[in-house]
């Protein structure tokens, strides 16, 4: 027979006293909850207001991602195609909405500052409008002007115009993509075209793509300048007068297997 003095059953008692409880080292840790973030949420959508008249009327579709906005000093950006942001953690009562200048696309500017209850009701939205200035040209038409690259000759799809049409419909919710390239042109004959174009067609933006051709000119050969520089700035110059928006492409490299060296060097030394 074993015997078993006080102080040993004293401590046996104690040991299985304090594993009962949880206060074996072995035990579970307890797991802690996550300190919710205090404050509301608010939802700011950021919309291009084409007309300008300060709200979101039903036909103004496009929204515009990738935008910082600030309630209260909190922050969140904008989401591609819905440009929602969803701000959380903003403090009650009365707050300012305000955009990041440096988060917004080229040309966009911001309209007034919003001013927003917080809390908000159930599902509601703060619209926050942004405006570009393009006077009276079609809101969200994109003209395409160049060469045969710009038409697409050899492609089969149509040239990167139909492809960009679906990115920016894709990233802004809706846009359409005017064709405006002509087969064998040269940055002369562009800024001959320009006036004609920007004015029949009225776009928001002009995407001037112009140069791979006019090293086919003697005079350019042997002279990265030559006189392209001078004619994309005026073809830029005629499209800023009209209040489209120009945007332009450095010139496209030519095929190496089907032409001489030179002139993929020409370009390179023009970009």
């Amino acid at each position: 027979m074993v015997l078993v003095t006080k102080r040993d059953f004293i401590i046996s008692v104690l040991l299985l006293s304090l594993a009962a409880c949880g206060g074996s080292s072995s035990g579970p840790t307890p797991v802690s909850s996550p300190t919710p973030v205090p404050g509301a949420t608010v939802v700011a959508v950021v919309y291009y207001d084409e007309n300008g008249n300060g709200r979101a009327d039903a036909d103004e579709v496009i929204r515009v991602p990738d935008v910082e906005v600030t309630i209260g000093g909190r922050s969140a950006k904008s989401e591609t195609a819905t440009g929602r942001a969803v701000v959380t953690g903003v403090p009650t009562g009365a707050q300012t909405v305000t955009v990041k200048v440096d988060t917004l696309p080229p040309f966009y500017a911001a309209e007034a500052a919003v001013q927003v209850q917080v809390p908000t009701p159930d599902g509601a939205q703060t619209m926050v409008g942004l405006t570009l200035a393009i006077a009276g040209n079609q809101p969200n038409v994109y003209m395409a002007f160049g060469d045969s690259i710009t038409r697409g000759d050899g492609s089969g799809t149509g040239g990167y115009p139909t492809r960009l049409q679906g990115r920016l419909a894709a990233f802004f919710g809706g846009a359409v993509v005017v064709n405006k390239g002509a087969d064998a042109t040269n940055s002369a004959e562009g800024v001959e075209r320009i006036r004609r174009q920007v004015i029949g067609q009225r776009p928001a933006y002009t995407l001037i793509m112009y140069g791979t051709n006019d090293w086919n000119a003697p005079q350019c050969q042997d002279n990265p300048a030559c006189e392209t520089v001078g004619n994309l700035r005026t073809i830029i110059k005629t499209v800023k007068t009209f209040g489209s928006l120009p945007v332009i492409a450095t010139i496209a490299p030519t095929d190496p297997t089907q032409n001489p060296p030179a002139r993929n060097q020409w370009i390179a030394s023009v970009n």
